[in-house]
């Protein structure tokens, strides 16, 4: 059985807000944007290339705006993400590089927290006689 991430939701306290930040700034496609009442909209947005998307909206997560942390994405050059996300008005760190790879840090208008990482080459195993 193969299990899937595709949705995590993240909690924002202005919708539109959060929206435009995520498609005007980080680049994200817009695949949803659905108010089912009232209480109930549901905005699913994702990455160019991902096959996870994330979710705001109202009434959809419970947890403080700003609260979630450990949102990762992993491009092929950590430079040129930086450069775009700056070109696209987004705050965003220098790279820091470590052996586990380099990355930048950005946070959405609430402050979700958001890494951007280069994986480091892999090590070619050694070829067998």
């Amino acid at each position: 059985m193969e299990w899937k991430l595709e949705l995590v939701a993240l909690p924002v306290s202005d919708v539109d807000r959060a929206k435009a930040f995520y498609t005007d700034r980080v680049g994200f496609d817009l695949d949803h944007d659905h108010t089912v009442s009232d209480d109930i909209r549901f905005v699913q947005l994702t990455p160019p290339g991902s096959a996870c998307s994330i979710a705001i909206g109202k009434g959809i997560v419970d947890a403080e705006p700003g609260s979630a942390a450990g949102l990762q994405l992993v491009v092929s050059s950590a430079e040129a993400a930086r450069r775009e996300l700056l070109d696209r008005g987004v705050e965003v760190g220098e790279v820091q590089r470590f052996p586990w790879g380099s990355f930048v840090f950005f946070r959405d208008p609430d402050g979700n927290r958001w890494s951007v990482q280069e994986l480091p080459p892999r090590e070619q195993a050694p070829a067998r006689a």
